[in-house]
Parts: structure tokens; sequence; C-alpha cells
């Protein structure tokens, strides 16, 4: 597409000569108009916008530096190059202070003219490409930003309402159905899981992160707008945001159904490829608002863990919730059971482990055969929950992976689970003052990397804690989030650094962690309720501090 040109000039040769001796389609650039005064430009630049103006200075009823000054208050984003026969260093003045790109002198040096406007057109597309990339980095840095709170949102751990100042003007997203879930998981019982479960920590860990590029990048490949949030071991979430079932415009369910699953047979193919495991996929069978997300989530991950149909990928939903009634008890019973490990519950743990007995006891004969499998996933799920939160000591987690290969029965099952749960809620307990020490650690190390970018993962690995379970013990210890105490230590020292320094705004969202000042106001606005120009003039009663000039605020 090329560029518009308008020519403003209220000799009509002039204009002429330039259509014709200008190489505009060499240029990659195309005259639009003619004008002889700048009303008359005026009225062109309303109807159709320009890239670029050759204007002449002296002109009848409005002037070349008048149009300039009213295209800039205006906002009209275009280049300007002033044509003019006059020397007088006034009119040089004026031009360089309404940001004309350069001033050329009649009778006019056509060669000359036409580099200056190649230079001053190479000089806006380079400028176009920027801003294209800083806006490619602000979605990305606004993606894993919300990955981060999507994290908290999928694990029930935050509140999401519109009042929520984490939403940094996506308060949108809560009401409306925006996501696709998908959640991939590796049998974990599986033959094809062996190798997988022999690996150590370290190599797993190395997995997991390859995984999240494998599907992060394959989303990206097919112009997906998605956030991929790696739940636990063996175990993402795969939420695509904003995409309705099919281009055809086909809004069906059985349209959707055939979407979502080529999406999934594609990431699994790619994991296939790419890191050479077999994983396989869990769909939640309609489109879900943020603030249904955990359900929705909890509802497919239990699905999966009941299932006992080896396919590749499923559907799961409300409509389901029939079908998994002795299962859905049990699963109840687990989560409770997980929930009192964790907190070092002993009564807890002891109440659920009675209440697990009592429905094994009321399935009688047929527990081996309905029960049985149901358990087995059971204590699939119950142990990769206890090495997710570093309840389960390796030599115990292989102890636990041999015996559940050898598919014993029901009454061995459940011995197991119990055995299992005891040692976690033990280990739980023992755990707990030294919990208190590594998180006090965390925070330490947090404070002092707020400048920077910090995942939530780097905290939990520098206080050697899974993910997950740090995310849990945070929560439960501070009463909010990591990522909401990250932001709002972040906030609270950008309000600091506004009211006792003259920094800009740019430098102070730099040294609080943010690389691009847009999404820091957006933040920072939500947060204390105006942009931090705004804040800063209020603070300081006017002004007491001499401040550096800031940027317009055009983020608001």
């Amino acid at each position: 597409m090329n560029g518009r040109v308008l020519l403003v000039d209220d000799e009509q040769h002039i204009t002429r000569n330039l259509e014709k001796v200008i190489p505009w389609s060499m240029l990659g650039l195309e005259v639009t108009g003619t004008a002889k005064n700048g009303v008359e430009a005026l009225e062109l630049l309303r109807a159709e916008p320009a890239d670029l103006i050759l204007c002449d200075i002296r002109m009848p009823v409005m002037d070349g530096l008048e149009l300039v000054r009213q295209i800039r208050e205006r906002g009209m984003a275009c280049d300007v190059i002033m044509l003019s026969g006059y020397q007088d260093f006034s009119y040089t003045r004026s031009a360089i202070q309404y940001g004309v790109k350069d001033y050329i002198l009649k009778p006019i040096p056509y060669d000359e003219l036409t580099g200056v406007i190649a230079r001053v057109m190479s000089e806006q597309r380079n400028k176009r490409q920027q801003i294209k990339e800083e806006q490619r980095k602000l979605d990305r840095m606004i993606d894993l930003a919300n990955e981060k709170i999507l994290y908290d949102v999928l694990m029930d751990y935050t509140d999401i309402t519109p009042d929520n100042w984490l939403m940094a003007g996506q308060e949108q997203l809560l009401g409306e159905p925006q996501y696709t879930l998908l959640v991939l998981d590796i049998d974990a019982g599986s033959a094809d899981a062996r190798d997988w479960r022999e690996w150590p920590d370290k190599e797993r860990k190395i997995w997991n992160f390859a995984v999240c590029n494998v599907l992060r990048e394959t989303l990206r490949l097919a112009g997906l707008h998605h956030a991929v949030i790696q739940m636990r071991d063996g175990e993402w979430c795969v939420l695509i945001r904003g995409q309705k079932a099919a281009d055809s415009g086909d809004g069906s369910p059985e349209a959707r159904e055939l979407q979502v699953n080529q999406w999934a047979e594609m990431l699994l193919a790619s994991v296939r490829k790419n890191a050479k495991l077999q994983l396989h996929a869990g769909i939640y069978d309609k489109m879900t608002a943020m603030n249904k997300l955990s359900s929705a989530y909890k509802t497919v991950q239990r699905g999966m863990q009941l299932s006992t149909e080896s396919v590749p990928i499923a559907v799961y939903g409300s409509e389901f919730a029939g079908g998994f009634d002795p299962g859905r008890t049990l699963w109840d019973i687990a989560e409770r059971l997980i929930g009192a490990m964790k907190r070092g519950d002993a009564a807890g743990v002891d109440a659920e482990q009675r209440r697990l007995a009592e429905q094994l006891h009321k399935a009688g004969g047929s527990a081996e055969g309905r029960l049985k499998p149901m358990l087995h996933f059971l204590a699939l799920h119950l142990m990769r929950e206890l090495k997710e939160a570093d309840l389960l000591q390796r030599e115990q987690e292989e102890a636990m992976w041999r015996k559940m290969d050898l598919h014993f029965g029901v009454k061995d099952l459940f011995a197991a689970i119990r055995q299992a749960s005891s040692e976690g809620v033990a280990r739980s307990t023992d755990k707990r003052k030294h919990s208190e020490r590594q998180l006090t650690d965390a925070k330490q190390f947090m404070d002092r990397h707020l400048f920077r970018d910090l995942s939530v993962e780097e905290a939990a690995t520098y206080v050697g804690l899974s993910t997950s379970h740090f995310s849990l013990l945070f929560k439960q210890t501070y009463g909010e989030t990591f990522i909401e105490y990250i932001t709002r230590q972040r906030m609270e020292k950008a309000k600091a650094l506004l009211l006792e320094t003259s920094k800009s705004v740019a430098l102070i969202a730099k040294e609080v962690g943010y690389a691009e000042r847009r999404y820091f106001t957006k933040v920072f606005m939500k947060y204390a309720g105006q942009n931090p120009t705004d804040y800063r003039m209020a603070v300081q009663g006017g002004g007491s501090l001499l401040t550096v000039p800031e940027e317009s605020e055009d983020e608001h």
C-alpha cells in the first residue's frame, strides 16, 4: 500500500511540477490531493489523512505555519516538509518548533527534495516498525502477566471482580464467554510414562519448561491468542481466548467441538514430535468466562483422573456430572484429604480416611469391579499432588510407583492411599516451621528483585519448593497471591518515587519492574485511581518538586 501525499502551495505550477518531477511511485507514495492554502488542506485532511505534506509557507487565507500548528493541535499523524522562497530565520525557527521534518528553499532543487522525501519516509517506516515491535512486546508482557494471574484464578486462590486492581483495564473479560479451556496431561500410570517417572527432578523441570514452550509456539504459529499455564508436574492448562467456532461462521456446538478437537490434536501432535512424549487432552465443553475458569478446570481435571477409558481426547462438562456420582464422591474426599495434608491437619486427614473407608464399605462386593479403577486413579492423583507439595520423598515415590504398577486390589489400594496420606500429613507438620522460614526468605528475595520481571517459578525455586505448593503456602500465610503481593509492592514503591523524586514516569516504571511504560500506567491507574503524572501533581500539591518534563499520558 502506497503512502499518501498532500501538496499545498498557492502557485499551481509548483504543485504541477512536484506531481510530475518527483518519482512518487519509486518512493512508495502517491499524491492524493493538492490545495492552494491551509484551509483547503485541512478540509482534505479531514476527508483523507496523509502520511506526508509538502507545504509552502507564505499563502493567502491560512499560511503554512498556521496549517502545521493546526495539524499538531488536532493530533494528525503526518510529517511535513516546508517549501519557501524566504530565508528568514524566524520562519525556520517556527518550523522547527512545530516539528517540521525539513525546510527546502525555492527554487526547488528536485534531486535534493527527492532525497529528503526518501529519508523522511524511511524514518516513518522505521518508526511504524518500532511501534509495532513495542506493541508486540507489550502484548507478550500482558500475556505473561495474565498467565501469572490466570494460574491463581484456575487454582481459586484469588477473587476476580471488576474492582480487582490486578485486572488493569481487563474487566470486560469477567462476564463474557472468552476462553476455550483444554487440559493436557501425561498419563502417569501408563507404561509409556515409566521412563518419565524415573527422570530426576531437574530433568523433569527442564522437560516441563520445554513442553510449555512447544505449546506456546504451536499456538502462536496457529494465530491463536492464548495462555499456557503449568498446573503441576506433567499437567498444563491451555486457554484460547476469544475464538469462535470455525471460520465459516457456523456457531453450532458441533462446529465448535470439531474446531476445539482440531486444536487439541494439533497440540498433542506437536508435543509428540518435539518433546517425544504422549499426552492426552481434556476439553471443557463450553466457552468460559474468567470468573468461571476454576470450576471448569476442576471439572476437566476430575473427569480425566476418573475416566476409565483410554482416549487421547475427551470432552467434559456439567451435563456429564451425573455419570460421575461414585467417582465424584471419592474425588471430593480425595480433594479434602489433600487439602488437610497440605495444611498439616492430622485430624482432617483421619476424618477423610474414615469417609473413604465408609464409601468402600458401602460399595461392598461391587468395589472391585466398579470402584477399583477410580481408586487407582485417585491414588495416582494423590501421589502427584504430594509430589507437587514436596510431601513425598523420592524413595517413597519410587516405592509407590512400583506398587501402582502391580495393579493390586481395592484393599491394597486403600492401604497405599492411607499410608501415603498419613506420611504426607506428618511430613507437612514437620515442615510447617521450616516453610515459614522459607516464605520469609522468599519475600526478602522478591523485595530485592522488584525491578525486574520476577516469576512465581523463580521465587519457588529459590526456596526449594514446587510452584503450586509455594503458591498455596504464600496465599495461606499472607492472605494474598504472589502476583498480588508483587504488584502491590511495585505500586507502593512507584508512589513513593513519584512523591519523593523528580524521576520521569518511564524511568520509575523501569525501576519497579515494568519495561513498558504504557502497561505500568494501566496497572497504576487501576491501583491508585489516577495516572502517574496526575498522582504526582496531586500528592505534591501542584508540583512542589522540580519535576522533569513528562510524556503525554495518552494511555488513559
